[in-house]
């Protein structure tokens, strides 16, 4: 299952390369996977004193407790990526429910100060600009 999450996200993330250079917002890329369409987005705040001096082993570790959780989970929810800040982390995840973000949390042992659902997503390609 980690292999195919990890074959899934390269693929995505490929396509959106493509799909970026043809103008389309992550937002798009997204929805034009037909394995996500049924997954909102959202970003998690997590307040973490001092993980901006956290050790690579420390970040590797606390992502392999994640992965871990998510294989026991299913499908029903990804981890796109994190943001590491001074004392903060911005986890931004693909889920069909903001309970299972927060499950997911429980369940790794990791804080959750708050869950947002995003609405829209926008980037560069949002203002028609050709760059």
């Amino acid at each position: 299952m980690k292999t195919i999450k990890f074959v899934l996200l390269l693929a995505l993330a490929l396509t959106s390369t493509h799909m970026f250079a043809q103008g389309k917002s992550v937002a798009e890329v997204l929805r034009a996977d037909t394995n996500l369409k049924s997954q909102n987005m959202y970003v998690i705040e997590r307040i973490i004193p001092d993980l901006g001096n956290w050790s690579t082993e420390d970040l590797k570790s606390a992502s392999i407790t994640s992965c871990s959780v998510l294989k026991k989970m299913g499908p029903k929810i990804t981890w796109l990526h994190s943001y590491v800040t001074g004392d903060k982390m911005y986890c931004v995840y693909l889920a069909e429910n903001a309970d299972l973000v927060k499950e997911h949390a429980e369940k790794g042992g990791f804080p959750v100060n708050s869950v947002a659902k995003v609405s829209t997503v926008i980037d560069p390609t949002t203002s028609g600009e050709t760059f």
